[in-house]
């Protein structure tokens, strides 16, 4: 796969973007002193330099660091926060109302553990030190459901490769999606895969949300619809 951005890979297309917009509307007066305070400490670019350690974009040390991509309105992101104040998490989301909604969490909260990027996580996957994350969460990505926007799909080969490279040995990457075909896509992908073991045994496995996977609003809206979730787990071999 290529650079999201086509300047920093001359002669190489620029890479399909898989979300489609980054705002719906302005800040609050509140919001924006957040993020003129915050921005600078919890914050990072994609284009970390090269064979970034993952551990060392927090201030303080944590016993591991994990990176969810694509957080959306931050429900799950902030929960494991929460929960797991000795971990250090990495949150990728390019939708900047996701993006302030977490930060005025961590404001009012003072939460530490936590760090921001408002773009695109595959360059940031590309540059992070290899074997450096843990524990990987994609959840509910933008599924894309006209047949001729497939392509911009954020799971796919690539996205396993990138996330191959940099999760530990046997470290634990959890996908979820409600919609049948994207599923069918996510479970084809991870098991051509040489990287990664489905951990289900049994249906249960993954057609039940796990104690220490959070509700968001997404996957609350998509049970009221009418459609069923599924939790993937996969071990990084």
């Amino acid at each position: 796969m290529t650079n999201s951005d086509p300047k920093s890979n001359p002669g190489e297309p620029a890479e399909l973007r898989s979300f489609a917009r980054t705002r719906t509307r302005g800040l609050t007066a509140r919001q924006q002193d957040v993020v003129d305070r915050l921005s600078e400490e919890v914050t990072i670019g994609p284009n970390v330099n090269d064979g970034q350690d993952a551990a060392a974009l927090f201030d303080a040390k944590f016993d591991d660091v994990w990176i969810e991509i694509g957080f959306g309105g931050g429900e799950h992101l902030l929960w494991q926060a929460r929960n797991n104040p000795e971990v250090g998490l990495i949150g990728c989301e390019p939708f900047r109302d996701g993006v302030v909604r977490v930060m005025t969490a961590i404001d009012s909260e003072k939460l530490t553990n936590i760090r921001l990027l408002a773009d695109d996580a595959r360059p940031l996957l590309r540059s992070l030190q290899p074997e450096s994350i843990g524990r990987a969460f994609v959840l509910f990505a933008d599924p894309w459901p006209k047949k001729r926007h497939h392509k911009r799909r954020l799971i796919n080969p690539g996205l396993a490769d990138l996330l191959a490279r940099v999760l530990k040995p046997n470290a634990e990457l959890r996908v979820a999606t409600d919609i049948d075909d994207y599923l069918q896509a996510i479970l084809l992908t991870f098991h051509l895969h040489s990287s990664f073991q489905w951990l289900a045994e049994r249906p249960t496995d993954w057609r039940h949300r796990p104690d220490d996977w959070p509700e968001t609003r997404y996957q609350t809206k998509a049970i009221r619809e009418g459609r069923s979730c599924a939790y993937l787990r996969y071990r990084r071999i």
